[in-house]
């Protein structure tokens, strides 16, 4: 199936549709490319935003470390891929207030837990972080601990780290065959298993806030609204009623748990139809790439690399490094 591939594709292919959509009003969106949002990549090549290049960072600096992924080893090489995105000419694709002030926080070589944004919990946190849940061989530690330690490095808040955590574990159940109808099951329960799981070996002191008595109290609040916007998912899907703008029904995607939400709406009314899953994402009012890259890879992660139009795998930027990515995990 190629599911990693699919994954990481899918990511940049709903990022690239987007692009064009992020700032638009919803009516604005019907009226240039119909209900369904755009359905065709533009552009040779067909340009991403820093959701992509994150996570392409993100993904690298796995791959630099070839499984020896402990908290010791992978905040300095992270910390060094997100620098180099910073400084990039590339990075010309309205790239998130958040991530920029946490790197030029990072770059004088202060701590991580002085660098990042305490108080922000901004989509920035997950919309990079589906490479840590592809990579195959980690322990639930590892996998959990990268997800939120990435997340940390500029989101402080505690609901970016548990939407990260459970953005990389829907890839990878997806990744491993879990059916699209269980997953929000799934990441309910893990809504509760976790909730009080605090990685101090991964976070340090993060938690420690003046209002705040225990890493345990920190965490759950981070889990706790992420179940809230599980739940709305649910509610949403329930209603039957899909037509619209879908930031109406779970969220509009600027907040890690929203755009987890919205990104998990929009691709679990179609699960079977990755294309119609990523227009239709890029069809929102609020966050758009960030909504439809997340629920492309979910959708690619589920349905493999086939699922996508052949054509779309030499138009998309960057697609050497998605390639290498990919060829490492699937």
């Amino acid at each position: 199936m190629r599911a990693a591939s699919g994954s990481l594709f899918g990511l940049a292919y709903g990022d690239s549709l987007g692009k064009p959509t992020e700032f638009q009003e919803y009516a604005q969106i019907v009226a240039q490319y119909g209900p369904d949002g755009p359905r065709r990549l533009e552009g040779e090549p067909a340009l991403v935003t820093d959701d992509t290049q994150m996570a392409l960072a993100v993904g690298e600096a796995l791959l630099e470390l070839r499984g020896t992924i402990t908290p010791e080893t992978f905040e300095p090489v992270l910390r060094r891929r997100f620098l180099e995105w910073a400084a990039s000419p590339e990075n010309d694709r309205a790239p998130g207030m958040t991530c920029l002030r946490a790197c030029a926080a990072l770059a004088d070589g202060r701590p991580w837990t002085q660098a990042t944004q305490a108080g922000s919990k901004g989509c920035g946190a997950n919309m990079r972080v589906t490479p840590i849940g592809l990579i195959p061989g980690l322990t639930d530690d590892q996998r959990s601990g990268a997800a939120q330690l990435q997340a940390a490095l500029t989101h402080g808040h505690p609901t970016g780290l548990a939407a990260s955590e459970l953005t990389a574990y829907a890839c990878l159940w997806l990744k491993d065959g879990l059916a699209p109808n269980l997953l929000l099951e799934a990441l309910r329960e893990r809504c509760v298993s976790q909730r009080e799981v605090y990685h101090g070996d991964w976070l340090g002191g993060l938690w420690q806030r003046p209002t705040v008595t225990s890493p345990e109290e920190f965490i759950a609040r981070g889990w706790d609204e992420c179940a809230a916007a599980l739940d709305r998912v649910t509610e949403a899907l329930a209603a039957g009623k899909y037509d619209g703008d879908p930031c109406l029904a779970t969220g509009a995607g600027w907040i890690a748990e929203e755009a987890l939400a919205t990104a998990l709406y929009v691709y679990l009314i179609s699960p079977d139809d990755p294309v119609a899953v990523v227009g239709r994402g890029a069809a929102s009012s609020g966050d758009s790439d960030s909504i439809a890259c997340l629920a492309g890879a979910f959708a690619g992660a589920s349905l493999g690399l086939s699922a996508w139009p052949t054509e779309w795998q030499t138009q998309i930027e960057y697609a050497d490094r998605l390639f290498r990515l990919g060829k490492a995990w699937d």
